[in-house]
């Protein structure tokens, strides 16, 4: 397994990464030890992927995944009442493929599915996520990238909030499509961190990490000892990505992070 952290590639595009250039937060990862960082990203669009690849290349880091949930908050989800904004999330999140393609990352579909109260209702919007996602999946296909699906707490969506119904909708919508789980989202919504890993094996293909206040992990009450080992024993080797709020300040948390996961992944 390998350690990554959230940074915004475009500005403010998430408050779970810190509020400093994409450069600082570059530099400042390679600094503390990570081995990559994930890109929170507005509109792809505005970024070159060659200066990208070049600013991550001259620190030996590589990106993980590209976070997309900045789109929502610009009215675009895949499960919108308006159909031309059902169709912008579908465009958007190709335009995080096409990135993606160049930096060899996945693309995660968190926040951006929208939620069944904002006027679809359950049944249609799960149609309209299900739809969505399988188009978005078949173009990534072409381009050799993988979909990552996030079930999100129940207090930021009230559509996939469980690793079983993230992972049911996964399989539904493409052999390139996977689960993102994290376990400030599974601290609030599984039964059983551990046990919810374990049946969901097969198809993790990437792990956020915050600890139960959204911090750094240790810095709140999740055994992460425990979360590592069930990730080892279940064959996954990908990446352990810090999500958190950059509490008291990036450097400290940055640091936090790996100084508190770095010895799990060799014990």
């Amino acid at each position: 397994m390998k350690l990554s952290i959230v940074a915004n590639a475009t500005p403010k595009a998430t408050p779970l990464a810190a509020d400093i250039p994409l450069e600082e937060a570059v530099r400042l990862a390679a600094e503390v030890g990570f081995d990559g960082v994930e890109l929170a990203i507005g509109d792809p669009k505005g970024l070159d992927p060659a200066s990208v690849k070049r600013l991550l290349g001259a620190h030996g880091l590589e990106v993980p995944a590209l976070g997309t949930g900045a789109a929502y908050a610009e009215g675009l989800s895949l499960s919108h009442p308006e159909a031309a904004r059902r169709e912008g999330a579908v465009s958007r999140l190709k335009a995080h493929v096409d990135l993606a393609a160049e930096l060899g990352a996945y693309v995660i579909v968190g926040l951006i599915r929208g939620r069944a109260k904002d006027g679809l209702g359950p049944e249609r919007a799960t149609e309209c996520v299900v739809a969505g996602m399988r188009e978005v999946a078949r173009y990534a296909a072409g381009r050799g990238v993988k979909l990552l699906l996030e079930p999100l707490n129940r207090f930021e969506t009230d559509l996939l909030n469980t690793v079983g119904d993230a992972l049911a909708m996964a399989e539904a919508a493409g052999d390139n499509v996977g689960l993102l789980v994290d376990t400030f989202h599974m601290n609030i919504e599984e039964p059983s961190i551990t046990g919810s890993l374990r049946e969901a094996a097969r198809r993790i293909w990437h792990v956020h990490v915050a600890d139960s206040n959204r911090w750094a992990p240790g810095c709140g009450h999740l055994d992460f000892r425990e979360i590592v080992g069930t990730l080892r024993d279940s064959g996954y080797q990908g990446y352990l990505s810090a999500e958190i709020l950059h509490k008291p300040e990036a450097r400290a948390a940055y640091a936090r992070t790996r100084e508190h996961l770095a010895p799990l992944l060799i014990s």
